[in-house]
């Protein structure tokens, strides 16, 4: 007997746990699932259930990966209402790195066991093309590192800067030294949402277009979602099921990084606890679960010990050690970056075994 069979014995969310045993035996949930699957209070019903998925489908190991997350520049053009981060061109503190400033960042993380490099920036309409190619290929030269780098609306903007198609600038960047693309810029794939509090960002559809083209060329991606500001609860779950339907195509997520918003000096509320947050990975887990098998604990939006919590709501991956993050810090999060020891801790701390990973999940040492 699991321990979903013994909390739904003593569980009175009898419509919920109903939806629970469908997702259990396999069947696809949809939006009004979904719903009414965040609207429980039963977290430890959600949770269990949450947990029994995760072990069928990813196991009991726990995995993290040594990373450094560097913004090259933080100049943009969208003015995002929920962000911190961004600076107008003739801003004091305004920048772009240098190739070679980038280059002394990455031997620093490739120093302290550093195997993917997240590269990411604001829309800047002043860098040119030759920028993002020399930097690629100036990384690959020196470093035997996975190049995790530009946002949808990042390539979206190169594009613009190649005056090409999605599929052709993915295809030239890749040939410059671009591994995988990271799932920022989703938000809440909702144009509803988007018009709200991004309405100079891409659409939720165009988006979609850039993960779906990336897929097709055999580029892995991540998918990601920010939760906790203007969204509704259905709005929520959309999100989730898009992500859904589009991984049926060509499988091209390799997990799925929900984290609520961070709302110190924005112009927005943040109102989500961790509760909400626990809610959203088990619930994230029950509807992708046949689709996408990582779903990522936010250790960095909910600290470590709330983090740790996930992996017994359907987490299975504790993300990287972030050598370095400005984006979320911009926000108010106090950062400090993780160490190895502590990931192995807390994984061990549950009877978990764990292990590092490279971002494709491919497993490097355990412990």
């Amino acid at each position: 007997m699991t321990n979903f069979d013994i909390i739904k014995k003593f569980s009175d969310e009898t419509d919920i746990s109903g939806i629970l045993d469908r997702a259990l035996n396999n069947e696809i949930l949809d939006i009004n699932d979904g719903k009414r699957l965040l609207e429980c209070n039963d977290i430890n019903l959600l949770g269990a259930s949450a947990d029994v998925l995760r072990k069928s489908s990813a196991g009991d190991l726990v995995t993290f990966v040594i990373d450094r997350n560097i913004n090259y520049t933080n100049i943009c053009t969208s003015k995002c209402k929920f962000c911190a981060f961004y600076r107008e061109a003739d801003a004091n503190d305004a920048y772009v790195l240098t190739i070679e400033e980038i280059l002394e960042k990455i031997d620093e993380a490739v120093r302290l066991g550093a195997t993917q490099i997240l590269i990411q920036g604001g829309l800047n309409p002043d860098i040119p093309i030759e920028y993002y190619e020399k930097m690629l290929k100036e990384v690959k030269k020196k470093f035997n590192v996975q190049m995790h780098a530009f946002s949808p609306p990042e390539i979206v903007h190169i594009s613009k800067l190649y005056g090409a198609g999605l599929k052709e600038t993915i295809s030239r960047l890749h040939d410059a030294g671009l591994d995988s693309i990271p799932g920022g810029g989703a938000e809440i794939l909702d144009d509803r949402v988007r018009d709200s509090v991004s309405p100079e960002k891409i659409g939720w559809k165009k988006w979609q277009e850039v993960m779906l083209a990336a897929h097709s060329l055999g580029i892995p991606t991540t998918a990601t979602m920010v939760f906790g500001h203007a969204e509704t609860l259905e709005e929520r779950i959309k999100h989730i099921i898009r992500v859904r339907d589009m991984q049926q195509k060509y499988h091209g997520f390799t997990a799925f990084i929900p984290w609520t918003f961070q709302s110190d000096n924005t112009s927005l509320n943040g109102t989500s606890t961790g509760i909400d947050y626990l809610k959203i990975v088990a619930v994230s887990r029950i509807l992708l679960n046949g689709y996408i098998r990582n779903i990522q604990a936010s250790w960095v939006t909910q600290g470590i010990e709330v983090a740790q919590l996930a992996l017994n709501y359907g987490a299975n991956d504790l993300g990287g050690t972030m050598i370095e993050e400005n984006v979320v810090r911009a926000a108010g999060v106090p950062f400090h970056r993780k160490s190895m020891g502590e990931f192995i801790h807390a994984a061990k701390k549950l009877g978990r075994p764990v292990a590092k990973r490279d971002t494709l999940y491919n497993i490097i040492e355990k412990y």
